[in-house]
């Protein structure tokens, strides 16, 4: 009896000593669940707060189509939602153009502050080396007649001024030689006449003489035939200037006709370069100017020289203005028809805001300047231009001094990010503009459908494409180049690279084939993200 009541005594003290750890063991399990769900609460009412607002849905594809509800594109794709926060800088990031700055350090980009900076440049231009028409003398007689002698008979010949050239003889030299020397005779002897009659014969002499002078007889030969009375049979034609004879047309025996040129002596002591500027570089370029001619047959040798004349007219088939450079030739090594380098150094107009020539995108219809806001972070501007250095051209607008202009890598960053795009929505509200990937390589793998090698296109059934957010799925490609077709055939499995190079449309820039699920194989090919522009 005794051991059964201890038995039950000592059941119910085990009983309340479990009874009492497992009181207190709840109430602190209690009190730890009502401590996590006050967490839970208050992480669910701060991440409440920081909801951030849905602004749009934008379409899978990158195709300028927004929707203000959730919906699908005709490939079944659900269209992408835009958080508030995701175009930073609101209507005005339309237009820009973000790079990861990892994509930034890979592509090369390089910047420089827009400055103020004195545009002084050379003008080049090809010219000629041209005789000085000034200095260049026909010798035609005015008188019909033979020639008798050659002195001088070989074209190119040296010749001093007042060496004889060649003798005539003509009937009308000879008869009016006559008719002078009578005259003079007649006034000598008519000195005891009458005023009247010595008045008639003295005309009579002089009219002769000016026919003589006329003639281009000289004074010394005109003297000689007065005093000795006697007409020549013959006379000589001497160089007007010492020269060379450029040309000759002189036979010894031929018959000329009054006018007829028979030598041509040029002085080339100095000669002309005529050099044929562009149109958009004449305005530049003022007579008075001094410049520099350089000759391949002496390349150790300047010449130097000043614009005397800018021509007045503009050859349409060149579009150049012709410009006469006046150079002294000593030593005659300048030879008319020789081709020259000419410099025409010119000054600008004060300093004026500039940009380096490499960091201007001209399309043809309009300048594109790449202004870095911050890193990765580019906007395009169009610019007009206005004056051009050698390395620099001035702005007139577009661009603020000390602005961050890229200069290396502009036209890398074109291909990445698609430019024109991004220029076309200039001004463009953000919910209507095409809100696209940043990043423009994309990279999947995929089984080829189809070639079509005359369009230049391949349909693939590629995998996932997790960046622009694509499930699998079947679609057409465009290839960068002709390249890329090379030994591609449906039913290959390939690893490819492809960037959007305008809305909708993905162009792959290089693909190769895999074997066995790895990357293996050469190359099919490899292009630039820009070949395709």
């Amino acid at each position: 009896m005794k051991k059964s009541t201890r038995f039950i005594l000592g059941g119910l003290v085990i009983a309340l000593l479990a009874a009492g750890i497992g009181y207190a063991v709840g109430n602190r399990t209690g009190k730890s669940l009502d401590s996590q769900a006050a967490a839970v609460s208050a992480s669910g009412g701060e991440n409440a707060k920081k909801e951030r607002k849905l602004l749009y849905y934008r379409n899978p594809m990158g195709l300028p189509d927004t929707s203000p509800v959730p919906k699908k594109d005709p490939m079944g794709m659900d269209y992408i939602p835009v958080y508030e926060g995701e175009d930073e800088g609101g209507a005005a990031s339309a237009s820009q153009i973000r790079i990861s700055t990892e994509k930034v350090q890979k592509l090369g980009v390089r910047t420089e502050k827009a400055a103020l900076r004195e545009l002084d440049r050379t003008v080049r231009a090809a010219g000629r080396i041209e005789p000085d028409e000034s200095r260049t003398y026909a010798i035609a007689p005015k008188f019909e007649g033979y020639v008798e002698r050659l002195y001088v008979n070989t074209t190119g010949q040296p010749v001093g001024k007042g060496q004889p050239l060649f003798s005539v003889y003509s009937p009308e030299l000879v008869s009016a030689q006559r008719e002078y020397a009578i005259a003079a005779k007649g006034v000598e002897s008519l000195q005891g006449a009458s005023d009247s009659v010595q008045s008639g014969m003295k005309q009579l002499a002089e009219s002769s003489l000016l026919r003589l002078k006329n003639w281009d007889i000289s004074e010394g030969e005109v003297k000689a035939l007065a005093k000795s009375g006697e007409a020549k049979r013959t006379l000589t034609f001497r160089s007007p200037v010492s020269g060379i004879v450029t040309e000759k047309k002189a036979l010894q025996g031929m018959r000329f006709m009054p006018g007829e040129t028979l030598y041509q002596v040029a002085d080339l002591s100095r000669v002309w370069v005529v050099a044929d500027i562009f149109e958009q570089d004449i305005g530049q370029v003022k007579s008075g100017a001094r410049a520099k001619a350089r000759i391949n047959a002496y390349p150790d040798k300047v010449f130097e020289g000043k614009i005397t004349y800018v021509y007045p007219t503009l050859k349409a088939e060149t579009r150049t203005v012709p410009v006469r450079i006046e150079l002294a030739n000593p030593g005659l090594l300048l030879k008319p028809g020789m081709f020259a380098q000419v410099e025409l150094p010119v000054g600008g107009k004060g300093k004026v805001l500039t940009v380096p020539d490499s960091s201007v995108i001209d399309s043809g219809m309009r300048r594109i300047v790449l202004v870095q806001l911050q890193e990765g972070r580019f906007e395009p501007r169009e610019v007009r231009l206005g004056a051009r250095s050698d390395n620099y051209v001035e702005i007139l607008d577009g661009v603020r001094d000390g602005e961050d202009v890229v200069v290396a890598a502009n036209f890398l960053i074109d291909a990445e990010s698609n430019l024109k795009a991004a220029t076309g929505a200039m001004g463009a509200a953000p919910a209507k503009t095409e809100a696209r990937p940043s990043s423009a390589g994309h990279k999947t793998q995929g089984t080829v459908d189809e070639v079509d090698a005359k369009a230049g296109t391949v349909s693939i059934s590629h995998g996932a494409v997790p960046e622009l957010k694509w499930p699998a799925m079947t679609m057409e490609f465009k290839l960068a180049n002709e390249s890329l077709l090379k030994g591609l055939k449906p039913g290959n499995t390939v690893a490819f690279e492809f960037v959007e190079r305008s809305p909708g449309e993905w162009v792959i820039t290089s693909i190769k084939p895999v074997s066995n699920g790895a990357s293996g194989g050469k190359s099919v090919s490899g292009a630039s993200a820009h070949a395709g522009h």
